[in-house]
């Protein structure tokens, strides 16, 4: 299969590269080679941008398209209707963030998507990127009708995931001595391996099957309490758990999913549904998920080998988190 890979140096992008190679297909890069230029030798590589530079894409043919870099519909629409004629089949990396709603738990793909009062905003906000999303699929659809499989992922997790959003639970936890966690240990989770999320990707992208398709995990119910677990046992850590109560984080003002990761308060009850989407459309084509405890095993593997100084673009401060458990403890005691 000749693959054409919009993107391809980070994160889930290059899950998809590694695998396709492995599976011996041609794949060619198209980005604007700012990130992990030197990855995969073996490709082709073709430079420009999106916005205004797709002049390396034109006169060429490939079996399949995977776009995995596409934010703005404005550029998602000029990159599909450009390879109209050049690619059979065009697989576009959207979000479950897309809906307007989650209150309702067993979310399907058919629920109404959030929508914006300007379609023309192009800018990235927790409001706009999942209406965004929304209006770069229909833009894929439009330009390729029924050519489009259209993937929507929940939380990805992995080596080189650069989010830090799953990556702080098995680095913090490894670290040992008393860790914030938050209530209750039986919250429900939903995360996907990128290198899983890859891997049914590209078979789904070989089968040229099209359509709408939630991808999260795993198959069965995963909860705060086995995520930590294993981060423990994964990394021999002596970590114990002081379990915080969802009202008093709320007070001390600690910000849900990105200060304190994988953390929506209950009291949130219009996000009740989005640990909990229905993913029974894509587990019947074959979606499977490897054990948590090799994704905690390899992330921590792929963790140790970022500089020292690495600044986390999520989770707690050790001094924000002593600050928590000290206020926390002091509650308790009265």
């Amino acid at each position: 299969m000749r693959l054409l890979m919009l993107g391809g140096t980070a994160f889930l992008g290059r899950h998809l590269v590694e695998d396709a190679l492995a599976r011996g297909h041609e794949v060619t890069l198209f980005n604007r080679g700012q990130r992990n230029p030197d990855l995969f030798p073996k490709a082709e590589h073709l430079r420009g941008d999106r916005d205004g530079g797709l002049d390396a894409l034109a006169g060429r043919r490939w079996d399949v398209a995977i776009d995995t870099s596409g934010y703005f519909p404005r550029l998602v629409r000029a990159s599909a209707e450009l390879l109209a004629s050049a690619v059979e089949h065009y697989t576009f990396v959207s979000s479950v963030s897309v809906y307007a709603n989650f209150s309702r738990i067993g979310i399907t793909e058919d629920e109404p998507v959030g929508t914006l009062a300007d379609e023309s905003v192009e800018e990235v906000t927790g409001e706009t990127y999942g209406p965004l999303k929304a209006l770069c699929e229909r833009a894929a659809e439009a330009a390729m009708p029924g050519r489009v499989l259209v993937v929507r992922p929940g939380l990805i997790v992995g080596p080189h995931d650069p989010s830090d959003r799953f990556t702080y639970w098995p680095h913090r936890i490894a670290q040992g001595g008393e860790v914030l966690v938050p209530e209750p240990p039986d919250r429900s989770m939903q995360i996907i391996d990128a290198r899983d999320l890859a891997a049914w990707m590209l078979t789904m992208a070989e089968q040229r099957q099209t359509g709408v398709y939630h991808a999260t995990g795993p198959a069965g119910t995963l909860t705060m309490r086995e995520i930590f677990a294993t981060c423990k046992t994964e990394s021999a850590s002596d970590a114990s758990f002081t379990w915080v109560a969802d009202a008093f984080l709320e007070e001390q003002k600690v910000g849900p999913w990105i200060e304190l990761p994988l953390w929506i308060p209950s009291s949130d009850t219009n996000m009740a549904g989005f640990r909990r989407i229905n993913c029974q459309k894509a587990l019947a084509s074959g979606l499977a998920f490897r054990p948590l405890a090799e994704t905690v095993r390899d992330m921590l593997a792929w963790d140790a080998t970022r500089p020292a100084d690495t600044e986390r673009k999520a989770g707690l401060t050790r001094e924000r988190e002593s600050e928590l458990l000290a206020a926390w403890h002091s509650r308790t005691r009265e």
